[in-house]
């Protein structure tokens, strides 16, 4: 099966590919960003992967997520995708898990075991909880702030989480992670500098009120893909 990989090892060799199939890689979250920054990882090597996501797929998720299609609607992400990335990689290792991270279920995630963790959570109290946790590790972790509203691929950047600047979906969780305990360590995050564009609705269900944000495939896809080349650059610093 080595050939699957022969284009990746001209650019980056065969030790290169080799250490990435032993590293331990934890998801969470395989909506528009998550789904494409795993599906970038299998290709390039990484076969030691955990996907962790509650949701099933929705018609609404097919304009920008991997696993939706008209055939997949209602099967569970998780499901769809390990499929997909056994027949990419016959090779690879994945273990799902169908639920959501939260602080109630976090102590059931032993973080320790990874060397590598990604966070593509949209709940602001898990993606906090998420952060304080993964920072506490020896583990690369690097998140993903907020994709939605946005349509420039150029303005995509990646900084240290407080050097972070005009994205909202930042500011908050910066807001509300200083009310309580600060991450342990530095990590990088993907993010946008453009302005947030309109293109929001509310929707109501069972009294509660629900914002639905605008959101295309170009952007959510490069979100991945920036995510999944900062893992490769990272694990090429060390060689």
């Amino acid at each position: 099966m080595s050939e699957i990989f022969h284009r990746a090892e001209l650019m980056l060799g065969k030790d290169s590919i080799e250490l990435f199939s032993k590293q331990n890689v934890i998801i969470f979250g395989l909506g528009g960003v998550g789904s494409w920054c795993i599906e970038s990882l299998v290709r390039t090597g990484f076969k030691e992967i955990t996907l962790v996501d509650y949701d099933t797929v929705c018609e609404t998720n097919i304009n920008r997520q991997l696993p939706a299609t008209t055939k997949t609607i209602g099967r569970l992400k998780t499901e769809v995708l390990k499929e997909r990335f056994e027949e990419i990689n016959p090779d690879v290792h994945i273990t799902i898990r169908s639920e959501a991270y939260s602080p109630a279920n976090a102590d059931s995630f032993n973080l320790n075991e990874y060397d590598v963790i990604i966070d593509c959570i949209d709940s602001m109290q898990s993606k906090i909880h998420l952060i304080r946790e993964a920072t506490k590790t020896s583990s690369f972790f690097i998140s993903s702030m907020g994709a939605a509203l946005k349509i420039d691929p150029l303005q995509i950047r990646v900084d240290e989480f407080w050097e972070v600047k005009y994205d909202l979906f930042a500011r908050r969780i910066r807001k509300n992670i200083r009310k309580g305990e600060l991450p342990s360590k530095p990590f990088p995050c993907v993010y946008s500098l453009e302005q947030t564009m309109e293109g929001s609705e509310v929707h109501e269900t069972n009294g509660e009120s629900k914002r639905i944000n605008g959101s295309t495939a170009h952007i959510t896809a490069i979100f991945g893909f920036t995510i999944a080349g900062e893992i490769i650059k990272h694990f090429l610093s060390k060689q």
